[in-house]
């Protein structure tokens, strides 16, 4: 049930356009300091995460593997999708929290 608790809150946050998706989508956010929390999908190809992991731990952006891109992508309506990050403050939170219920570490 809590993982979909954390599912179920991508999908709201999508819905208030505060989801950006995609690894190039979620690098310009980052780069433009809007993302606050990206999750990568445990299967995306390594080159794609290897992209992104440096420049968020250099932004000091919260992030995690966590799902897969077909569990990613349909928490927010899309195809399966890499990465997504969350550029609200209040979803951020309250992703993390329903996260650290499911007790799967982060970054």
């Amino acid at each position: 049930m809590k993982r979909n608790d954390v599912l179920g809150t991508l999908g709201l946050a999508r819905r208030a356009g505060a989801v950006v998706f995609g690894t190039s989508a979620v690098r310009a956010a980052t780069r433009e300091g809007r993302a606050r929390l990206v999750l990568l999908a445990a299967d995306a190809a390594k080159g794609q995460a290897n992209k992104l992991k440096p420049l968020l731990e250099h932004r000091g952006v919260p992030h995690m593997v966590w799902g897969t891109r077909e569990e990613l992508g349909g928490a927010i309506g899309a195809a399966q999708v890499s990465a997504i990050a969350i550029t609200a403050k209040s979803f951020a939170e309250k992703v993390l929290r329903r996260l650290d219920d499911v007790d799967e570490g982060r970054q």
